[in-house]
């Protein structure tokens, strides 16, 4: 499946200090440096497209955008794969709503995405890999799964046993009740008669009537989707014989902690014996004017919908980043506007000849990213830097700021 278009990162002069990017992992609830001696592999679960690009999804893209900008522009090279679930129940059920084919509405749906990532000044991933395209690599993973003990069989579904993992369940820090609950909720079936366990998960779903599937040795019909970002991770992101973990960073959304990050990481143990994952990096969720953004309430907030109504994109990408992105958080018009001003305040400072000096300003801007992506400072400290050059202060290179500016937070002037 094809990305968006690459970005370039303007780069830094050699006497900035770039420590490690320290990233708090939700397994633990602690921060973890990342290595710098070697390149970062990253991988971060994509949209399933039924709908566009809301504000939730924005907010997540941006948080990991920004992981992208520190470890290029500490001069290592990443590696980040995201994915596409483009067969899925949910997509499945708003094509039959509209009345139109699933494959239309995913093609109309991802190329929608693709323009906004650009409008928002995301760098693309390595890959972006669509789950239909991935289909051969799920079967494959499903056959050494079988031949480790770890499946079995429901009706001609197959399943996996998610306790063949002992460290099933560490990640997310749930009970069994409340797991069974969440996995209710997040198209689990923890109530299907004939399953060992109830939070064993599906790996392939045998075709159902008026619904697509793809032949294979394990039948006609489609993956399950935690086995999906699964396959495509360890396909995808080669890690070392010596490296205890497959990846460095697993990332989304808060709420694919459980049970999709879970039982992907279990799934992956049982599969090479390895943690998965260094990191589990989750964005927090993102609220309108007082409610939880979603769906099913009907307020989602569409990026591409704010750009056609003239809003411009670094506004939004600024307005999302006030917050620390682990914070749920509401989305308003007054942080809209607050964003536009500091995006203006910036603009008109940086266009002067003469203004503040830049590059202890610069070096800030490091060490709050650095820092669990502390955007909340880093916007802080231009704000402050903004208030110098206003107060006459001299000696600064605004084309510097100005490019520091756009290589660690994305914003383009």
């Amino acid at each position: 499946m094809n990305s968006w278009a690459e970005l370039a990162i303007p780069p830094f002069d050699a006497r900035y200090i770039f420590p490690s990017l320290q990233l708090k992992s939700t397994a633990t609830d602690e921060l973890v440096s990342l290595p710098q001696n070697r390149d970062i592999r990253m991988y971060v679960c994509g949209i399933t497209p039924y709908d566009a690009t809301h504000l939730g999804h924005a907010a997540t893209y941006i948080a990991f955008d920004l992981v992208n900008r520190y470890i290029r522009s500490a001069g290592q090279i990443m590696h980040f794969i995201e994915n596409v679930t483009d067969i899925d129940d949910p997509l499945l059920e708003r094509a039959r709503r509209d009345n139109v084919s699933w494959e239309s509405l995913a093609t109309s749906q991802i190329e929608l995405f693709r323009s906004d990532m650009t409008d928002l000044h995301v760098i693309p991933p390595e890959h972006l890999v669509g789950a239909v395209e991935s289909i051969p690599l799920v079967i494959d993973a499903i056959g050494e799964l079988q031949k480790n003990g770890a499946t079995y069989s429901v009706s001609e579904d197959i399943y996996f046993r998610v306790r063949i993992d002992p460290g099933f369940g560490t990640r997310a820090h749930l009970s069994d009740e409340e797991m069974v609950r969440i996995s209710k909720e997040r198209g689990g079936d923890p109530d299907r008669p004939g399953k060992e366990d109830p939070l064993d998960a599906m790996l392939w779903m045998q075709k159902r009537e008026n619904e697509p599937g793809w032949p294979s040795p394990l039948g006609i019909g489609r993956p399950g989707w935690h086995i999906e970002c699964c396959a495509i991770a360890l396909n995808y992101i080669h890690s070392s014989m010596t490296d205890d973990y497959s990846i460095d960073i697993q990332g989304g959304g808060s709420d694919l902690q459980f049970p999709h990050h879970e039982i992907g990481a279990s799934q992956a143990r049982a599969l090479n014996g390895k943690d998965f994952a260094r990191v589990y990096m989750h964005a927090g969720m993102i609220g309108y004017d007082g409610e939880k953004m979603s769906k099913s309430k009907g307020n989602l907030v569409l990026v591409s919908t704010l750009v056609a109504q003239g809003t411009d994109p670094m506004a939004i990408r600024c307005a999302l980043m006030s917050s620390h992105y682990s914070q749920d958080r509401m989305w308003s018009s007054a942080v809209l506007q607050e964003a536009e001003n500091l995006l203006e305040r910036l603009r008109r400072n940086l266009s002067r000849e003469e203004v503040a000096p830049t590059s202890g300003v610069v070096q800030l801007l490091i060490a709050a990213i650095s820092h669990d992506l502390d955007t909340p400072s880093a916007l802080k400290a231009l704000e402050l830097w903004c208030e110098e050059t206003e107060s006459g202060l001299t000696g600064g290179k605004p084309g510097e700021l100005s490019r520091a500016i756009d290589s660690l937070l994305g914003i383009a002037f």
